[in-house]
């Protein structure tokens, strides 16, 4: 079975972060302009591109989302907002405008495109065509069930992504006018109001639960889907960190135990439920085609019941230390020769060469004065894996070169992981 992808929201940097600790492989990411959650925290074109590359560092992916409907004037803004982003070797964008697709392909080669749910592709029929215009991915609607979107596994032709957890809309994705109809804020603009959310004569009538799927998780892998996506772009960083986390623990169960060893926790329920609440949970349509349980009717609670211990706790783990990437240390110091580290990362492996090792005249190097200046990187992204000093004996070298030395060598490092992933522009 191949294992599915997490790809969780970020609809902030400190999301993205949060998202890429707490063990997302890949994130989706919305920029200044086009996307479709256009007052979440999006960050500014250089901020974009620090986004990917903190995910590419960290070995995951960032889609961005351009799933808003285009204007025949914004063309040209579109092309010179996803340039430098596909120079830096973004891995998809995701999109619901025909003619956008058409645009990316004539003026991006080799850029992934995942087809928005908001297209509304329900069926292998509307999956093999989006295959044949060139879509590598598609979103499917919230609104199938786990025998339609195995049906589009097996026939469609290529990936599929589903919503495992977040909101549902009451309407189609993408097909929904009542914002723009009742306030002028069109959600294929990226400005939906969630009118639907309100209170009207009767009650919360179209205000549904949100989605959580971790006791069918099993069922859901096993239709063979690509990847499992989590909704929540407008959300805190906390609650993508904690999300996240949860569901990359069952999934990972799942793959090593199977589904008769798959047993969800009552804490991890709790979890989901601190982090957000909106009047209950539901399965979706995953098992069934409609049903009033799905709908909230209650009251809102004036305040939501939060379980501070649970969100200091993962604060704690996936928010307020940054995340280091390991990397295998090699250091040389030998008398009359350039010092020299190696450091590797994955398959990645870079080498640099530093001031000359002299005699020492007074109190010579020792090992320990080596690995504190020379092998902790604490100011860095990287972490020390193991550490491995070859050095004589009566040997000296200025603590301004053991440190040169290492930022030299991990700013090598950094920049030949990242420049892998980067395309040149004809």
């Amino acid at each position: 079975m191949v294992k599915p992808e997490l790809l969780s929201p970020a609809g902030s940097v400190a999301a993205m972060k949060a998202a890429v600790s707490a063990g997302a492989d890949a994130v989706y990411m919305g920029g200044s302009r086009f996307g479709a959650r256009a007052y979440a925290d999006n960050p500014n074109d250089a901020g974009l591109i620090d986004a990917l590359h903190y995910c590419h560092f960290h070995g995951r992916r960032l889609y961005l989302t351009v799933n808003t409907l285009v204007k025949e004037k914004e063309i040209n803004d579109l092309y010179d907002f996803v340039r430098p982003l596909y120079e830096e070797g973004l891995d998809a964008v995701i999109v619901q405008d025909y003619g956008v697709i058409a645009f990316i392909r004539e003026n991006f080669p080799g850029l992934d495109i995942h087809a928005s749910t908001q297209i509304a592709s329900a069926g292998f029929y509307g999956a093999r065509m989006l295959k044949e215009i060139g879509v590598s991915r598609v979103i499917l609607p919230r609104e199938l069930s786990l025998s339609e979107i195995k049906n589009v596994n097996m026939r469609g032709g290529l990936e599929t992504e589903v919503f495992v957890h977040g909101a549902l809309c009451y309407g189609y994705s993408g097909q929904c006018l009542f914002s723009s109809m009742l306030g002028g804020r069109s959600g294929n603009r990226g400005r939906c109001a969630q009118v639907c959310r309100l209170c009207f004569e009767g009650g919360h009538l179209l205000n549904l639960k949100d989605l959580n799927t971790l006791s069918i998780l099993p069922e859901i892998i096993e239709t063979g889907v690509f990847s499992l996506k989590i909704e929540g772009r407008m959300k805190s960083p906390v609650y993508t960190a904690g999300v996240t986390a949860v569901y990359r623990k069952y999934i990972d169960a799942y793959l090593e135990k199977g589904a008769e060893g798959y047993r969800v926790s009552s804490y991890d329920r709790h979890v989901l439920g601190t982090l957000f609440d909106r009047g209950g949970t539901t399965e979706g349509y995953f098992k069934k085609h409609n049903g009033k349980d799905m709908v909230f009717k209650g009251e809102k609670p004036a305040q939501r019941a939060v379980d501070e211990a649970v969100v200091e706790k993962l604060k704690e783990k996936y928010i307020n230390e940054p995340l280091k990437r390991p990397v295998t240390v090699r250091l040389s110091l030998r008398l009359g020769r350039p010092a020299e580290m190696e450091l590797c990362s994955g398959k990645i492996k870079t080498s640099v060469i530093g001031d000359m090792v002299e005699a020492a005249r007074e109190r010579p190097l020792t090992e320990d004065d080596v690995r504190e200046k020379a092998c902790s990187f604490g100011e860095s992204s990287f972490s020390p894996e193991t550490v491995s000093i070859e050095m004589d004996p009566e040997i000296f070298l200025p603590v301004s070169s053991l440190k040169n030395l290492r930022r030299t060598a991990t700013g090598k490092l950094e920049r030949e992981m990242l420049n892998g992933y980067k395309r040149t522009y004809f």
